[in-house]
């Protein structure tokens, strides 16, 4: 980042005689370098933890967020070193008329001691769809591939007593060598099996600005990279539960635990905890003994959460009774094609099992997100395997969406010719070893939950195995035919009314999204009147129906958390629930 900064200037009038010698020296420069330049308005802007005046674009110390907060352990638990306030304002997008990579930024700001001024930058694919927004390094932020709109986002810090200023930005992006193209061919999103916690806390504000609302549906990941502006969904997740029910839903808050860990990125990409594997968040690792069994604001870590889900898809949409192992699928990550939800009004719309009226539903997908569009069958899109939206609940649908093929139903001759059909195997340490971890689905595949006592290492996007964590084994699940989903889309469910067991019953290893299998019913963990996310108050959404209560398979012997990157962890009674930070 060039920054011109004035932080030791001490007159008005010597201010002004140095901005303006400042732009001077400045814009000959820039008429050297190739590629287009433009300066944002800053009062076009977007965002919280900062305000613009006249003056420029200035640190809120009132409104900016700085490390999550837990319900049990608060963010003034922290240590206070660790802990920077921040403050975002998304600025314009801007149009480019050659493809890009590169993008120079250069800011005119006051940045006193302790504070900081930056900018973030992203770029629309060419399927429609924006990259995570990227730090930059210096002055020079270099995108993932090459991009005709480009978008900046100031990041304003402050740790002393003097608030940042920003007057000015100016962006250059330089031609790109290769030109902007459609990707060859339709990549699944990265998808892991991760903790959940409840974010509760109704009346707080999220890193992005949003009051939550009482049964509010949205999501936190513990990375600003993939952070929607406050009202927007240009990140949304697929997080499905157990028992099969699922949520797209968009990400407006930052945590749990950190605030830099892009877990689901390869490791040399992660912006934070390079020497995790991709797939395992540090919340996860710290469980097993990684950074001293702290976050990076030097918390003792309660639980491996990766993931918080705001109370109305945790209690309403997902049915969930306390905190669990789920299946999260980073739908930005992928390049299958995304349209946009419009709901007319209402909150969200049903996903249902089949491509028919009156089909049982199986989730939620909150307005204005934008969710993968797979194949029409009728009136309705099929978005997953056995997940359907109607066509009217889009704002616009792409003119070359294929039609589902329908498999010919076998005739009676068919199957007495192929006699009696097998039972499905069993995966190695189907019933998952408390402790052990489920494997991170690769691209629209399954988790292999790991042997008892062991972890299973995460795949990586296109079904590489991902480096495993010290001390962990991960076996590989035999292929073998899929057990039919129950009624409602939903699967083997818990136990009916969500009993719970013995206080310390580990966390279950998560299906994948589901598939046509039907993912196998958790342990239950520990609940009671005193513990974070027990005890769901009656659903006051609009999802309908609810998982019905199947046989529940035997889970494996107790054991101790392993040593390692193991993802679903021990949930201790007391474990506290996240809650978002800022002023409620």
């Amino acid at each position: 980042m060039r920054s011109i900064t004035r932080a030791g200037l001490r007159a008005i009038g010597l201010l002004a005689a140095t901005g303006a010698l400042c732009a001077a020296a400045t814009v000959p420069a820039m008429a050297d370098e190739p590629g287009t330049t433009w300066q944002p308005e800053l009062s076009e802007g977007t965002g919280n933890g900062v305000v613009v005046s006249p003056d420029g674009a200035r640190f809120d110390r009132s409104t900016a967020f700085g490390a999550p907060a837990d319900e049990g352990d608060t963010e003034s638990s922290a240590d206070p070193a660790e802990v920077v306030p921040t403050g975002l304002l998304t600025l314009a997008p801007h149009t480019l008329d050659t493809p890009t990579r590169e993008v120079d930024s250069r800011l005119v700001a006051d940045t006193p001691h302790g504070s900081t001024a930056s900018v973030d930058v992203r770029g629309k694919r060419a399927g429609g769809g924006w990259t995570e927004w990227i730090p930059a390094e210096g002055s020079r932020t270099e995108l993932p591939e090459a991009v005709t709109e480009v978008q900046g986002r100031l990041v304003l810090t402050a740790t002393g007593a003097a608030d940042p200023t920003v007057r000015e930005v100016t962006l250059t992006a330089t031609p790109s060598a290769g030109a902007e193209g459609e990707p060859l061919t339709e990549a699944a999103p990265r998808s892991y099996s991760v903790f959940a916690t409840r974010e509760g806390l109704v009346g707080g504000t999220t890193a992005n600005g949003h009051k939550i609302v009482n049964r509010d549906r949205f999501v936190a990941l513990p990375s600003r990279r993939a952070l929607s502006a406050n009202g927007k969904t240009d990140y949304s997740v697929k997080v499905c539960a157990p028992n099969g029910r699922c949520a797209i839903a968009p990400v407006w808050d930052i945590g749990p635990w950190n605030t830099k860990d892009d877990y689901w990125n390869p490791s040399n990409e992660r912006q934070m905890w390079k020497d995790l594997p991709q797939g395992v968040p540090q919340a996860a690792a710290a469980r097993n003994g990684h950074n001293g069994g702290k976050d990076q604001f030097g918390r003792k870590v309660a639980n491996p959460a990766g993931i918080d889900l705001g109370d109305g898809i945790f209690w309403d949409v997902l049915g969930l009774k306390d905190n669990s192992q789920v299946q999260v699928d980073y739908l930005w990550t992928g390049s299958q094609r995304l349209s946009a939800i419009r709901t007319e009004g209402a909150p969200d719309v049903q996903i249902l099992a089949r491509p028919e009226t009156g089909a049982e539903s199986v989730g939620i997908a909150v307005d204005a997100t934008e969710v993968p569009v797979q194949c029409t069958s009728g009136a309705f899109v099929r978005i997953g395997d056995g997940q359907y939206l109607p066509t009217t609940a889009f704002a616009g649908l792409p003119g070359d969406v294929p039609a589902c093929d329908a498999p010919a139903a076998p005739t009676p001759s068919d199957a007495s010719a192929a006699g009696p059909t097998p039972a499905a195997p069993s995966a190695p340490g189907a019933s998952a070893a408390p402790g052990g971890s489920a494997a991170p689905a690769a691209s629209g595949g399954s988790t292999s939950p790991a042997a008892s006592g062991g972890t299973a290492a995460p795949a990586a996007s296109g079904g590489t195995a991902a480096q495993a964590a010290a001390g962990s084994a991960a076996p590989a699940a035999p292929a073998g035919p899929a057990a039919s989903p129950a009624p409602g889309g939903s699967a083997t469910s818990p136990a009916p009314g969500g009993s719970a067991g013995a206080a310390g019953s580990p966390a279950p290893a998560a299906p994948s999204a589901p598939a046509g299998a039907a993912p196998a019913s958790p342990a239950p963990s520990p609940s009671g009147a005193d513990r974070p996310g027990t005890g769901a108050p009656a659903a006051g959404g609009s999802t309908a129906g609810t998982p019905s209560p199947g046989p529940t398979p035997t889970p494996a012997p107790t054991s101790d958390v392993p040593d390692g990157a193991s993802q679903a962890a021990r949930v201790m009674p007391g474990s506290a629930q996240r809650a978002p930070s800022g002023t409620p």
